[in-house]
Protein backbone atom coordinates (compact mmCIF):
# COMPACT_ATOMS: atom_id res chain seq x y z
CA UNK A 1 0.00 0.00 0.00
CA UNK A 2 2.91 2.35 0.73
CA UNK A 3 3.94 2.20 -2.92
CA UNK A 4 0.80 4.13 -3.85
CA UNK A 5 0.89 7.92 -3.73
CA UNK A 6 -1.14 9.77 -1.11
CA UNK A 7 -3.65 10.75 -3.78
CA UNK A 8 -4.08 7.13 -4.81
CA UNK A 9 -4.41 6.02 -1.18
CA UNK A 10 -7.08 8.65 -0.57
CA UNK A 11 -8.93 7.47 -3.68
CA UNK A 12 -8.84 3.85 -2.52
CA UNK A 13 -9.88 4.87 1.00
CA UNK A 14 -12.82 6.94 -0.22
CA UNK A 15 -14.15 4.49 -2.81
CA UNK A 16 -13.74 1.36 -0.68
CA UNK A 17 -15.31 3.06 2.37
CA UNK A 18 -18.23 4.30 0.30
CA UNK A 19 -18.88 0.88 -1.23
CA UNK A 20 -18.60 -1.03 2.04
CA UNK A 21 -20.64 1.59 3.91
CA UNK A 22 -23.44 1.35 1.32
CA UNK A 23 -23.39 -2.47 1.46
CA UNK A 24 -23.67 -2.43 5.26
CA UNK A 25 -26.37 0.24 5.01
CA UNK A 26 -28.39 -1.99 2.66
CA UNK A 27 -28.44 -4.59 5.43
CA UNK A 28 -29.71 -1.85 7.78
CA UNK A 29 -26.73 -2.29 10.10
CA UNK A 30 -26.59 0.52 12.70
CA UNK A 31 -23.45 2.67 12.37
CA UNK A 32 -22.83 1.24 8.88
CA UNK A 33 -21.27 4.54 7.81
CA UNK A 34 -18.86 4.27 10.76
CA UNK A 35 -18.03 0.57 10.46
CA UNK A 36 -17.39 0.69 6.70
CA UNK A 37 -14.66 3.37 6.89
CA UNK A 38 -13.29 1.82 10.12
CA UNK A 39 -12.86 -1.62 8.52
CA UNK A 40 -11.34 -0.20 5.33
CA UNK A 41 -9.01 2.03 7.37
CA UNK A 42 -7.88 -0.95 9.44
CA UNK A 43 -7.09 -3.05 6.39
CA UNK A 44 -5.21 -0.18 4.76
CA UNK A 45 -3.35 0.66 7.97
CA UNK A 46 -2.13 -2.91 8.38
CA UNK A 47 -1.20 -2.93 4.68
CA UNK A 48 1.22 -0.04 5.21
CA UNK A 49 -0.89 2.93 4.11
CA UNK A 50 0.65 6.27 4.99
CA UNK A 51 -2.49 8.39 4.70
CA UNK A 52 -3.58 9.90 8.03
CA UNK A 53 -6.52 11.95 9.31
CA UNK A 54 -5.58 15.36 10.67
CA UNK A 55 -6.32 15.58 14.40
CA UNK A 56 -8.28 18.80 13.85
CA UNK A 57 -10.65 16.98 11.50
CA UNK A 58 -11.13 14.22 14.07
CA UNK A 59 -11.94 16.83 16.73
CA UNK A 60 -14.46 18.53 14.43
CA UNK A 61 -16.03 15.14 13.65
CA UNK A 62 -16.51 14.58 17.38
CA UNK A 63 -18.09 18.03 17.63
CA UNK A 64 -20.56 17.14 14.85
CA UNK A 65 -21.45 14.01 16.78
CA UNK A 66 -21.89 16.11 19.92
CA UNK A 67 -24.34 18.38 18.09
CA UNK A 68 -26.28 15.33 16.92
CA UNK A 69 -26.50 14.09 20.52
CA UNK A 70 -27.55 17.56 21.68
CA UNK A 71 -30.48 17.41 19.24
CA UNK A 72 -31.96 14.44 21.05
CA UNK A 73 -31.14 15.27 24.66
CA UNK A 74 -32.25 17.74 27.26
CA UNK A 75 -31.22 18.48 30.85
CA UNK A 76 -33.43 15.49 31.66
CA UNK A 77 -30.31 13.39 30.98
CA UNK A 78 -29.66 13.74 34.72
CA UNK A 79 -32.95 12.14 35.71
CA UNK A 80 -31.93 8.50 35.07
CA UNK A 81 -28.81 9.06 37.16
CA UNK A 82 -30.63 10.70 40.06
CA UNK A 83 -33.66 8.43 40.05
CA UNK A 84 -31.67 5.21 40.11
CA UNK A 85 -28.42 6.40 41.65
CA UNK A 86 -27.78 3.24 43.77
CA UNK A 87 -27.97 1.04 40.66
CA UNK A 88 -25.88 3.49 38.60
CA UNK A 89 -23.26 3.62 41.36
CA UNK A 90 -23.16 -0.18 41.55
CA UNK A 91 -22.69 -0.44 37.77
CA UNK A 92 -19.86 2.10 37.89
CA UNK A 93 -18.08 0.27 40.70
CA UNK A 94 -18.49 -3.10 38.99
CA UNK A 95 -17.25 -1.67 35.69
CA UNK A 96 -14.17 -0.27 37.41
CA UNK A 97 -13.61 -3.63 39.10
CA UNK A 98 -14.01 -5.44 35.77
CA UNK A 99 -11.55 -3.17 33.96
CA UNK A 100 -9.12 -3.35 36.89
CA UNK A 101 -9.30 -7.15 36.93
CA UNK A 102 -8.87 -7.25 33.15
CA UNK A 103 -5.78 -5.05 33.31
CA UNK A 104 -4.35 -6.92 36.31
CA UNK A 105 -4.65 -10.32 34.62
CA UNK A 106 -3.30 -8.93 31.35
CA UNK A 107 -0.16 -7.64 33.06
CA UNK A 108 0.07 -10.73 35.27
CA UNK A 109 0.14 -13.15 32.33
CA UNK A 110 2.09 -11.08 29.79
CA UNK A 111 5.23 -9.00 29.55
CA UNK A 112 3.37 -5.72 29.40
CA UNK A 113 4.39 -3.00 31.87
CA UNK A 114 1.79 -2.29 34.55
CA UNK A 115 0.76 1.22 33.40
CA UNK A 116 0.42 0.05 29.80
CA UNK A 117 -1.90 -2.81 30.73
CA UNK A 118 -3.94 -0.62 33.06
CA UNK A 119 -4.54 2.25 30.63
CA UNK A 120 -4.96 -0.08 27.66
CA UNK A 121 -7.79 -1.97 29.35
CA UNK A 122 -9.63 1.07 30.75
CA UNK A 123 -13.14 1.24 29.21
CA UNK A 124 -13.60 4.92 28.53
CA UNK A 125 -12.99 7.39 25.73
CA UNK A 126 -10.19 5.78 23.76
CA UNK A 127 -8.61 9.07 22.70
CA UNK A 128 -8.69 10.35 26.30
CA UNK A 129 -7.04 7.16 27.60
CA UNK A 130 -4.28 7.40 24.98
CA UNK A 131 -3.73 11.09 25.72
CA UNK A 132 -3.32 10.48 29.46
CA UNK A 133 -1.38 7.22 29.31
CA UNK A 134 1.96 8.77 28.40
CA UNK A 135 1.90 10.98 31.49
CA UNK A 136 1.83 7.89 33.71
CA UNK A 137 4.71 5.91 32.21
CA UNK A 138 2.70 3.79 29.74
CA UNK A 139 3.77 2.90 26.19
CA UNK A 140 1.38 5.11 24.23
CA UNK A 141 1.71 2.97 21.06
CA UNK A 142 0.56 -0.19 22.84
CA UNK A 143 -2.16 1.64 24.74
CA UNK A 144 -3.47 3.06 21.45
CA UNK A 145 -3.38 -0.40 19.87
CA UNK A 146 -5.27 -1.99 22.76
CA UNK A 147 -7.82 0.81 23.03
CA UNK A 148 -8.66 0.98 19.33
CA UNK A 149 -8.59 -2.79 18.91
CA UNK A 150 -11.25 -2.96 21.63
CA UNK A 151 -13.20 -0.12 20.02
CA UNK A 152 -13.15 -2.04 16.73
CA UNK A 153 -14.49 -5.23 18.35
CA UNK A 154 -17.00 -3.44 20.57
CA UNK A 155 -18.35 -1.25 17.77
CA UNK A 156 -18.81 -4.26 15.50
CA UNK A 157 -20.42 -6.38 18.22
CA UNK A 158 -22.71 -3.56 19.39
CA UNK A 159 -23.81 -2.80 15.82
CA UNK A 160 -24.61 -6.47 15.18
CA UNK A 161 -26.51 -6.75 18.47
CA UNK A 162 -28.38 -3.54 17.62
CA UNK A 163 -29.23 -4.96 14.20
CA UNK A 164 -30.67 -8.09 15.81
CA UNK A 165 -32.61 -5.95 18.26
CA UNK A 166 -34.03 -3.79 15.46
CA UNK A 167 -35.50 -6.76 13.64
CA UNK A 168 -36.05 -6.97 9.91
CA UNK A 169 -37.70 -3.57 9.50
CA UNK A 170 -35.81 -1.58 12.11
CA UNK A 171 -33.50 0.25 9.76
CA UNK A 172 -35.91 0.91 6.92
CA UNK A 173 -36.47 4.55 7.80
CA UNK A 174 -36.04 6.75 4.74
CA UNK A 175 -33.26 9.27 5.30
CA UNK A 176 -33.20 12.72 3.74
CA UNK A 177 -29.53 13.16 2.90
CA UNK A 178 -29.66 16.76 1.65
CA UNK A 179 -32.45 18.64 3.46
CA UNK A 180 -33.05 22.34 2.98
CA UNK A 181 -30.68 24.17 5.29
CA UNK A 182 -32.26 26.49 7.85
CA UNK A 183 -30.90 29.23 10.07
CA UNK A 184 -30.44 26.62 12.80
CA UNK A 185 -27.69 25.09 10.65
CA UNK A 186 -25.63 28.26 11.13
CA UNK A 187 -26.15 27.92 14.89
CA UNK A 188 -25.05 24.30 14.63
CA UNK A 189 -21.78 25.34 12.97
CA UNK A 190 -21.19 27.94 15.71
CA UNK A 191 -21.81 25.38 18.47
CA UNK A 192 -19.66 22.82 16.66
CA UNK A 193 -16.60 25.04 16.20
CA UNK A 194 -16.94 26.77 19.57
CA UNK A 195 -17.39 23.48 21.43
CA UNK A 196 -14.45 21.87 19.64
CA UNK A 197 -12.20 24.86 20.36
CA UNK A 198 -13.21 25.13 24.01
CA UNK A 199 -12.87 21.39 24.58
CA UNK A 200 -9.29 21.49 23.32
CA UNK A 201 -8.45 24.79 25.03
CA UNK A 202 -9.70 23.62 28.42
CA UNK A 203 -8.20 20.13 27.99
CA UNK A 204 -11.54 18.47 28.78
CA UNK A 205 -11.44 14.72 28.01
CA UNK A 206 -13.70 14.12 24.97
CA UNK A 207 -14.62 17.80 25.36
CA UNK A 208 -15.08 18.26 21.62
CA UNK A 209 -17.99 15.83 21.87
CA UNK A 210 -19.32 16.60 25.36
CA UNK A 211 -19.44 20.41 25.15
CA UNK A 212 -21.48 20.64 21.91
CA UNK A 213 -23.77 17.92 23.30
CA UNK A 214 -24.25 19.90 26.53
CA UNK A 215 -24.81 23.20 24.70
CA UNK A 216 -27.20 21.62 22.22
CA UNK A 217 -29.12 19.84 24.98
CA UNK A 218 -29.44 23.12 26.92
CA UNK A 219 -30.72 24.99 23.85
CA UNK A 220 -33.16 22.19 23.09
CA UNK A 221 -34.30 21.70 26.68
CA UNK A 222 -35.00 25.42 27.18
CA UNK A 223 -36.80 25.72 23.81
CA UNK A 224 -34.35 28.41 22.70
CA UNK A 225 -33.35 26.60 19.52
CA UNK A 226 -32.92 23.18 17.99
CA UNK A 227 -29.73 22.33 16.12
CA UNK A 228 -29.86 21.05 12.54
CA UNK A 229 -27.36 18.31 11.72
CA UNK A 230 -28.01 17.07 8.16
CA UNK A 231 -27.34 13.43 7.30
CA UNK A 232 -24.52 14.28 4.88
CA UNK A 233 -22.62 16.05 7.65
CA UNK A 234 -23.16 13.12 10.03
CA UNK A 235 -21.95 10.67 7.37
CA UNK A 236 -18.78 12.73 6.89
CA UNK A 237 -18.18 12.81 10.66
CA UNK A 238 -18.74 9.05 10.92
CA UNK A 239 -16.23 8.43 8.13
CA UNK A 240 -13.58 10.66 9.73
CA UNK A 241 -13.97 8.92 13.10
CA UNK A 242 -13.90 5.48 11.46
CA UNK A 243 -10.77 6.32 9.46
CA UNK A 244 -9.06 7.84 12.51
CA UNK A 245 -9.59 4.61 14.44
CA UNK A 246 -8.84 2.20 11.60
CA UNK A 247 -5.69 3.85 10.26
CA UNK A 248 -4.07 3.69 13.70
CA UNK A 249 -3.64 -0.06 13.20
CA UNK A 250 -0.28 0.24 11.46
CA UNK A 251 1.95 -2.74 10.78
CA UNK A 252 4.82 -1.60 13.08
CA UNK A 253 2.46 -1.23 16.04
CA UNK A 254 0.81 -4.56 15.20
CA UNK A 255 4.18 -6.34 15.07
CA UNK A 256 5.18 -4.71 18.36
CA UNK A 257 1.99 -5.99 19.99
CA UNK A 258 1.95 -9.39 18.29
CA UNK A 259 3.69 -11.23 21.14
CA UNK A 260 0.98 -10.20 23.59
CA UNK A 261 -1.93 -10.20 21.13
CA UNK A 262 -3.54 -13.41 22.48
CA UNK A 263 -3.58 -12.01 26.01
CA UNK A 264 -4.95 -8.70 24.69
CA UNK A 265 -7.78 -10.48 22.86
CA UNK A 266 -8.67 -12.53 25.94
CA UNK A 267 -8.68 -9.32 27.99
CA UNK A 268 -10.91 -7.52 25.48
CA UNK A 269 -13.41 -10.35 25.12
CA UNK A 270 -13.43 -10.93 28.86
CA UNK A 271 -14.22 -7.26 29.51
CA UNK A 272 -16.95 -7.32 26.85
CA UNK A 273 -18.53 -10.37 28.50
CA UNK A 274 -18.35 -8.83 31.97
CA UNK A 275 -20.00 -5.62 30.72
CA UNK A 276 -22.60 -7.73 28.91
CA UNK A 277 -23.36 -9.40 32.23
CA UNK A 278 -23.78 -5.98 33.83
CA UNK A 279 -26.23 -5.08 31.05
CA UNK A 280 -28.33 -8.14 31.86
CA UNK A 281 -28.26 -7.21 35.55
CA UNK A 282 -29.51 -3.71 34.68
CA UNK A 283 -32.53 -5.13 32.89
CA UNK A 284 -33.43 -7.08 36.02
CA UNK A 285 -33.53 -4.07 38.34
CA UNK A 286 -34.44 -1.16 36.04
CA UNK A 287 -37.13 -0.62 33.42
CA UNK A 288 -34.69 -0.58 30.51
CA UNK A 289 -34.51 -2.89 27.52
CA UNK A 290 -31.50 -5.11 26.91
CA UNK A 291 -30.24 -3.06 23.95
CA UNK A 292 -30.23 0.16 25.99
CA UNK A 293 -28.48 -1.58 28.88
CA UNK A 294 -25.94 -3.19 26.54
CA UNK A 295 -24.95 0.12 24.94
CA UNK A 296 -24.92 1.91 28.31
CA UNK A 297 -22.41 -0.60 29.72
CA UNK A 298 -20.51 -1.30 26.48
CA UNK A 299 -16.74 -0.74 26.97
CA UNK A 300 -16.25 1.14 23.70
CA UNK A 301 -15.42 4.73 22.93
CA UNK A 302 -18.02 7.34 23.82
CA UNK A 303 -18.30 8.53 20.22
CA UNK A 304 -18.76 5.09 18.64
CA UNK A 305 -21.37 4.05 21.21
CA UNK A 306 -23.23 7.33 20.57
CA UNK A 307 -23.29 6.65 16.83
CA UNK A 308 -24.72 3.16 17.32
CA UNK A 309 -27.25 4.38 19.89
CA UNK A 310 -28.45 7.10 17.52
CA UNK A 311 -29.22 4.47 14.88
CA UNK A 312 -31.07 2.18 17.27
CA UNK A 313 -34.36 2.26 19.14
CA UNK A 314 -32.83 2.80 22.57
CA UNK A 315 -33.05 5.30 25.41
CA UNK A 316 -30.17 7.47 24.24
CA UNK A 317 -30.42 9.71 27.33
CA UNK A 318 -29.76 6.76 29.63
CA UNK A 319 -26.94 5.44 27.38
CA UNK A 320 -25.14 8.78 27.20
CA UNK A 321 -25.67 9.54 30.90
CA UNK A 322 -24.08 6.27 32.00
CA UNK A 323 -21.30 6.39 29.40
CA UNK A 324 -20.37 9.99 30.25
CA UNK A 325 -20.38 9.37 34.00
CA UNK A 326 -18.24 6.27 33.53
CA UNK A 327 -15.75 8.19 31.39
CA UNK A 328 -15.16 10.83 34.06
CA UNK A 329 -15.07 8.23 36.83
CA UNK A 330 -12.35 6.29 35.02
CA UNK A 331 -10.40 9.47 34.31
CA UNK A 332 -10.40 10.21 38.05
CA UNK A 333 -9.55 6.70 39.21
CA UNK A 334 -7.31 5.63 36.31
CA UNK A 335 -3.99 6.81 37.80
CA UNK A 336 -4.64 5.02 41.12
CA UNK A 337 -5.65 1.79 39.33
CA UNK A 338 -2.55 1.99 37.13
CA UNK A 339 -0.29 2.40 40.18
CA UNK A 340 -1.96 -0.55 41.92
CA UNK A 341 -1.55 -2.83 38.89
CA UNK A 342 2.06 -1.72 38.37
CA UNK A 343 2.91 -2.50 41.99
CA UNK A 344 1.15 -5.83 42.50
CA UNK A 345 0.57 -7.57 39.15
CA UNK A 346 4.19 -8.41 38.40
CA UNK A 347 4.92 -8.82 42.10
CA UNK A 348 2.39 -11.62 42.19
CA UNK A 349 4.06 -13.30 39.21
CA UNK A 350 7.44 -13.52 40.88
Amino acid sequence: MARFSLRQQWTILLIASLVLGIILQLFHLPAALLLGPMIVGTVMGLSGATVRIDKRLFVLAQAVLGCMIGQTLSPAILSPLLADWPVVLAVLVLTLAASGLSGFLLVRFSNLPGPTGAWGSSPGGASAMVAMAGDFGADVRLVAFMQYLRVLFVATAAAVVARIGLGTNGGAVELVWFPALQSSFILTLVVMFAGAWLGQKLHIPSGALLLPALIGATLHGTDVATLQVPEWLLALAYALIGWSVGLRFTRPIFLLALRTLPQMLVSIFGLMLLCGGLAWMLTQVLHVDLMTAYLATSPGGLDTVAIIAAGSRVDIAFVMALQTLRLFTILLTGPAIARFISRYAHAGAS
